[in-house]
């Protein structure tokens, strides 16, 4: 049986798996699935079409499946917030369900959110993405997998950030952010994330090879983003790893409407 604790308000509708720990004062909605293992230690707020898998660990004050910030959404749309399994939730983490009629805001697993972070509506945060003290997520973003956003990181809506992308503190980041690079300021690109590719086990000394040349195509050949992927298209036998920076330039450029925001740079090479 699941263990809820007497002060804890549970919509008799809640879907909860036998070891599920609810704790003191939290509240949790109709329309809610919570997963096997998953604790949510005290005073924390699942609201409705919240989904929560496997083995989470909620702390204090977190607020789940808020209304999307949004001064046009109907509170009455069914939209969801779909979280998937291992992820740790320090205090005060908010993330919004969705805008779209039955869309969702989804949440992978093993990620780790540090104080105040937030994600807001119809976000993407993939698998073991960290996101540390009050980062803030707008809306439509997309966090890959393996990036982390250092403390009070800022991503404008409709943002792409690369796989094991690093932000520096106090980043604000309005443009896309290829895969493995890493960013500081106001969207100004500063290099490889060198230490991350270095420590990753899956990543070869051939793919960092691979992608310090992706990198020095893109950025320090004096090419459009556009001529870089055509030099990239010419080559073969491109591993994986690197083939995913290539496939980053390609999406940015072909990007349309609010999406359409081009590469982060650095400061004195901007490119759209």
């Amino acid at each position: 049986m699941p263990r809820i604790h007497p002060t804890a308000t549970v919509d008799g509708s809640v879907r909860l798996a036998d070891d599920v720990v609810i704790g003191p004062y939290c509240v949790v909605e109709a329309d809610v699935e919570i997963g096997p293992g998953t604790e949510l230690l005290s005073h924390v707020v699942v609201r409705r079409f919240t989904t929560l898998g496997e083995g989470n660990r909620v702390d204090p004050f977190c607020v789940f499946g808020g209304l999307p910030q949004d001064l046009h959404f109907d509170p009455a749309t069914e939209t969801h917030l779909r979280i998937g399994d291992h992820n740790v939730f320090r205090e005060s983490v908010t993330i919004s369900r969705a805008t779209k009629p039955g869309g969702a805001t989804v949440v992978g697993s093993h990620t780790y959110w540090m104080v105040n972070s937030h994600a807001g509506h119809d976000t993407t945060i993939e698998d073991r993405a960290v996101l540390v003290n009050c980062v803030a997520i707008g809306g439509h973003a997309t966090v890959h997998q393996r990036a982390i956003l250092s403390g009070n990181s800022h991503v404008h809506q409709f943002v792409w950030i690369g796989e094991m992308a690093i932000t520096q503190g106090l980043t604000g980041v309005a443009m896309h952010v290829p895969p493995y690079t890493m960013v500081a300021n106001i969207s100004n690109l500063i290099g490889l994330n060198r230490v991350g590719l270095q420590r990753a086990p899956d990543i070869t000394e051939e793919d960092r090879r691979q992608i310090k040349e992706a990198y020095r195509a893109t950025y320090r050949s004096g090419r459009t983003p556009a001529e870089a992927l055509a030099e990239m298209d010419r080559w073969t036998d491109m591993t994986p790893a690197a083939a995913k920076f290539r496939e980053f330039v390609r999406k940015v450029i072909h990007a349309e409407g609010r999406y359409k925001r081009g590469l982060c740079a650095p400061r004195d090479k901007r490119r759209h």
